[in-house]
């Protein structure tokens, strides 16, 4: 296995040294989407979440949503507050707020492992200001539904099938104490978003570079295999042209989405194996929303 993975990169450091404008120009696009769409997207939330995390006012801020959670999925209000981070903020919101809750004893392995099975999304701003307009769709709400609907209703599945014993009032060990210096609190939020933003980008960056190779064996830019590597770089150098394969891919993320997960999750008892298993899982519920759309209603179908 050594040798066969001192083989792959020996070939990616060549095909970067002998087409240095080609990689520089794929580098250069994972760069600007992480500069320009993910850090202004993703940043403060981390900042802001991380803050409420080590200041444990997570139950407060899940109130409001807390009464229509908690009859369907019978949930904690620290696992309410991880599906709202995790739908609303944005890939990798969710996987970084499951790991900080459970590293800090907020919620248990056990409520961790649900939650990572699907609420790890892209976000809905990224989604409707990002995805829609450059797959030039015109409808909205079918969309949105097969993005977050489909989600909602396989986390609902699981929470009365295989996640049927998670305690709705949560079954953490113990509650850690209440924290009063902000000023630590906040510089050590500051930190931990730094470092996971950076992360970030250089994942998207090494990512989109791998479009390299398939551009250099085929002679044409890899339009279908870059959303499997990097989703925001592979969408954004298809322009659109696949938006039935473009939005399959969305809910399985590619894998830098998944590498990007790895890195929240490391240091904890969370498997990426499952996750990716849950991933595959949503991707063909995904197929079949689209297959019954088609079928229905074919006149609307992708407008």
């Amino acid at each position: 296995m050594k040798i066969l993975y001192t083989l792959l990169f020996l070939l990616f450091t060549v095909c970067i040294l002998t087409h240095s404008q080609l990689s520089l120009a794929y580098a250069l696009m994972g760069l600007q989407l992480w500069f320009d769409k993910m850090i202004p997207a993703l940043l403060p939330f981390m900042i802001l979440s991380g803050i409420m995390i080590r200041m444990n006012l997570t139950k407060i801020f899940s109130k409001v949503v807390y009464p229509l959670v908690r009859p369907l999925y019978h949930v904690s209000e620290n696992v309410c507050y991880a599906m709202i981070m995790g739908f609303l903020c944005g890939f990798p919101m969710g996987a970084k707020t499951v790991s900080d809750l459970l590293k800090r004893g907020m919620i248990s392995l056990r409520e961790a492992e649900f939650l990572l099975a699907f609420c790890n999304n892209i976000g809905p701003v990224y989604f409707c200001s990002f995805v829609l307009p450059l797959l030039g769709r015109e409808l909205v709400l079918p969309y949105v539904f097969g993005m977050y609907g489909l989600p909602l209703l396989y986390g609902l599945a699981l929470r009365y099938t295989r996640y049927r014993d998670i305690n709705a009032e949560g079954n953490f060990l113990s509650a850690p104490p209440l924290k009063t210096n902000l000023l630590n609190e906040v510089d050590d939020a500051i930190n931990s978003s730094i470092q996971s933003i950076l992360s970030l980008g250089g994942y998207m960056i090494l990512f989109n570079l791998l479009n390299l190779i398939p551009h250099i064996l085929t002679g044409n830019p890899p339009l279908l295999l870059a959303p499997l590597f990097e989703i925001t770089g592979g969408l954004k150098l298809s322009e659109g042209r696949f938006p039935l394969y473009a939005l399959l891919m969305l809910p399985f993320g590619g894998f830098s989405c998944i590498a990007q997960t790895f890195s929240c999750i490391k240091g904890t008892d969370l498997s990426l194996s499952d996750y990716v298993v849950h991933k595959i899982l949503l991707t063909l519920l995904t197929m079949l929303y689209y297959l019954g759309w088609f079928l229905l209603f074919p006149d609307y179908f992708l407008r």
